[in-house]
């Protein structure tokens, strides 16, 4: 049964935590399916106004949501398995049987969404991997734009440093992507008056630094194996394939600030 959004999470522990999210009214509502994102036909897709692939926890339907994206808006969105391009993994990149951009881009050209959100590892290797990914959809017609942020931006107390990236269909939203890309600097203050910002992360010094000259440190301190969590294996692995929706909520709002004013 179609919903306003369809949830694609092969992971049952994950697949569950979604369907709670949806029925406590925290993310949009939908459906979700538990296959690989390779047996999914764009058929499948036919009357669902947001889809989410690597659904994980939600995080990318509560980003859209902080960031005033109406959940009857179309949007696509997705974080492909980052351990091909992880420097934790093996590193076995386009050769790993997790590289599934493949599988994604295929449902992208055939169903062709307006707007398309993914996230990746900001490491060498997810910029070559975002390098491909926006060949591919340029040459169908997107325009696409990225930005390498990270949590202590949004003030979270660990870096988490992401590379963000937006695709929108048709010539005319080349200019919005690539506006959106570059209106953020490294050190998170917009260039274009609009207003929004985030902190700039001291690698060194291992904190957060934000515009009214106030600090945050970037690492909470708290052990990720705390004794006394039930079920915590497989909760950790949940939360370690999240994006921060905080975060991904600014990206986006950034892409809508631009949108506004082209408007």
């Amino acid at each position: 049964m179609s919903g306003a959004a369809y949830y694609n999470e092969i992971d049952p522990y994950a697949a569950a935590w979604l369907r709670n999210l949806i029925a406590a009214g925290h993310i949009a509502p939908g459906d979700v399916d538990e296959r690989s994102i390779v047996d999914v036909q764009p058929d499948d897709l036919k009357g669902y106004t947001q889809c989410h692939f690597f659904a994980g926890i939600g995080g990318w339907s509560l980003a859209l949501r902080l960031a005033g994206w109406a959940d009857d808006r179309s949007a696509w969105t997705g974080s492909c398995p980052c351990q091909p391009l992880s420097l934790a993994g093996q590193q076995k990149g386009h050769a790993d049987e997790r590289h599934l951009w493949p599988a994604f881009y295929s449902l992208i050209e055939e169903c062709r969404p307006s707007e398309v959100f993914g996230e990746q590892v900001a490491s060498p290797d997810g910029r070559e991997w975002f390098a491909g990914v926006r060949a591919d959809l340029e040459d169908v017609g997107y325009a696409c734009g990225s930005a390498d942020l990270c949590a202590a931006g949004v003030g979270a107390p660990h870096p988490r440093q992401r590379l963000y990236w937006l695709a929108h269909l048709n010539q005319a939203g080349r200019r919005y992507a690539s506006q959106s890309a570059s209106s953020t600097e490294r050190d998170g203050h917009r260039a274009d008056g609009v207003g929004r910002w985030i902190g700039h992360w001291d690698r060194d010094g291992e904190q957060a630094r934000f515009a009214d000259g106030s600090t945050r440190r970037t690492k909470s301190g708290v052990g990720i194996m705390v004794d006394g969590f039930p079920g915590r294996v497989a909760a950790v692995g949940a939360f370690g394939n999240a994006i921060v929706p905080q975060l991904a909520a600014e990206f986006v709002g950034a892409y809508l600030d631009i949108e506004r004013l082209a408007a």
